[in-house]
């Protein structure tokens, strides 16, 4: 059985917190410099953001994602992207890709609203349960551990960074 290795509360802080790092880089550019080209950590599915717009979409999209996986998991029900067909290698780069190329048609400003929104939500959503819920396996739909290592699961990268997805494609890159 997986066992969570964080509470609801340092979940959400730890969230929080990859979502100011993004914030803080973010807030104050206008349309323009959004869009410019900057150069992000690709990470192991390969390169899909162009620039800090697309970056925000993206870990937008998996914020959405993940929210819906927690409220499904609430309603007793596994999301569609647990399912194993959604979970290769080929899908998530396909997944991202849609996602960062439908957010380039949105105005950054706001993308950035619902990002800011969607956090916010994602947040509460995990701060709801106490610490109890949070390991109880009865909590997870169905997945091992109950919704804190649902949580766990969902909101790490695949290469193992938890809640740190923002900061994760921020790391620094190579000339």
């Amino acid at each position: 059985m997986r066992t969570p290795t964080t509470t609801p509360a340092q979940a959400a802080g730890m969230i929080r917190r990859d979502q100011e790092l993004l914030l803080s880089l973010v807030d104050g550019r206008t349309e323009d410099e959004l869009r410019k080209p900057y150069a992000v950590h690709d990470g192991p599915l390969g390169h899909f953001c162009d620039s800090l717009h697309d970056l925000v979409a993206h870990v937008l999209m998996w914020d959405e994602i993940n929210l819906a996986v927690l409220q499904e998991a609430r309603a007793g029900r596994p999301h569609w992207s647990l399912d194993p067909r959604w979970e290769t290698a080929e899908i998530g780069s396909a997944v991202n890709r849609g996602g960062v190329e439908a957010a380039r048609r949105i105005p950054s400003e706001l993308v950035l609203h619902r990002y800011r929104s969607v956090g916010d939500a994602l947040v509460a959503e995990i701060t709801r349960y106490e610490e109890a819920a949070w390991a109880d396996p009865a909590t997870g739909a169905g997945f091992d551990g109950g919704i804190g290592a649902l949580t766990e699961y969902v909101s790490t990268t695949p290469d193992g960074m938890l809640f740190a997805h923002a900061a994760r494609h921020l790391r620094p890159v190579s000339a």
